[in-house]
């Protein structure tokens, strides 16, 4: 494949690839994957190109921390971009077929800590569970009432004062480059700004083809405040990909989706039979338009999924596309739309 564009991460002196690998499959996300298979899919990716990793010890309990680790190591802290995350730390619970979505043979569970003596706990069993030099960018996973309810109202503040002194510290001291939070509500991130300098967002489901509430606020501060966007859940969890045709069940914020977006999305997917686009093409790309957006990262789970992706990625989608969507009132007319690839546009 042609190297990808690569993009600025805030003020760091990081830069990532438009087209990134989110890692949750490899830490069996729903089904298991084998470890032949989990190498087999990072060998393909690095193959083809990828050079941004995003893992967290969340997936799998630390197996797919483990996974990308063993994948990465042979290549001595060259050339790739690694982030993981930090808010979570595993203790041994007994096997399980099944914890949190992930069929992981690994025998712990997890438990939340944003205070700085976790996160600082946290950063260090992943540099161990990663066996790598460094890490990159480290987001703090999954602090908002989202995860937490009205729990939150305890959290964020023990997050946002001895969590962020731990993970500025690490940036200080120069054991990562970046720092963020890795959520899937952008409201808690629009808080976040106002308690520390950040580099960086993953936000996961808030910014895509069906959704774009987050462009009324949130993106705004972020180009003044010079914080990068990576985003995740660009398929928000499957439905933006598989359309609603079919006859599985959907899902949707990793729920059965609502009626709402069953019927949306059936009109995006008629626009894009209309053009003759993939909807998961259009998913992918739409986000890497906005100017403070880095690079979006779908989970691969399977190596046939590395040429399907690359291919959406590489899809052509013509202007007048997304024209279509503002007119039929499926896209906010103030979405940058220019796309990772479109008419006119060199790739």
């Amino acid at each position: 494949m042609a190297a990808l564009e690569k993009r600025r991460v805030g003020g760091s002196s990081l830069a990532v690839n438009t087209l990134g690998f989110g890692c949750a499959s490899l830490g069996n996300l729903y089904h298991p994957v084998s470890d032949a298979d989990a190498r087999q899919i990072l060998d393909s990716a690095w193959s083809r190109g990828f050079r941004y990793y995003d893992t967290a010890p969340h997936y799998g309990q630390g197996l797919s921390e483990r996974r990308v680790g063993d994948a990465l190591r042979r290549f001595r802290g060259r050339e790739y971009v690694l982030s993981t995350k930090v808010g979570r730390l595993l203790k041994p619970a007994g096997y399980a077929e099944e914890r949190h979505a992930f069929m992981s043979p690994m025998p712990f569970d997890i438990f939340y800590d944003y205070s700085y003596d976790g996160i600082m706990r946290s950063y260090e069993d992943s540099v161990q569970r990663l066996g790598l030099d460094r890490i990159d960018i480290l987001y703090m996973h999954d602090i908002g009432a989202v995860t937490h309810g009205a729990r939150n109202d305890e959290l964020f503040p023990i997050a946002m004062d001895g969590g962020y002194r731990a993970m500025d510290g690490l940036r200080g001291a120069g054991a990562v480059t970046a720092i963020g939070l890795g959520v899937n509500e952008y409201e808690v991130c629009e808080a976040a700004l106002d308690h520390g300098d950040w580099d960086c967002f993953l936000l996961a489901g808030r910014y895509t083809l069906l959704e774009q509430e987050a462009l009324n606020t949130f993106l705004p501060k972020c180009l003044e405040r010079n914080c990068s966007i990576v985003i995740g859940g660009a398929y928000n969890s499957g439905i933006l990909a598989t359309g609603v045709r079919g006859k599985g069940r959907l899902y949707y914020n990793y729920e059965a989706a609502p009626s709402w977006v069953v019927e949306k999305v059936a009109k995006i997917e008629d626009t894009c039979e209309e053009f003759g686009i993939p909807m998961a093409a259009a998913a992918l790309q739409f986000p890497l338009a906005h100017p403070a957006v880095a690079s979006v990262i779908p989970g691969i789970g399977k190596p046939e999924r590395i040429e399907q992706t690359l291919a959406l990625f590489n899809t052509r989608i013509p202007d007048n596309f997304w024209s279509a969507l503002v007119e039929r009132e499926l896209l906010r007319a103030d979405a940058p739309v220019s796309g990772a690839h479109t008419d006119g546009q060199e790739p």
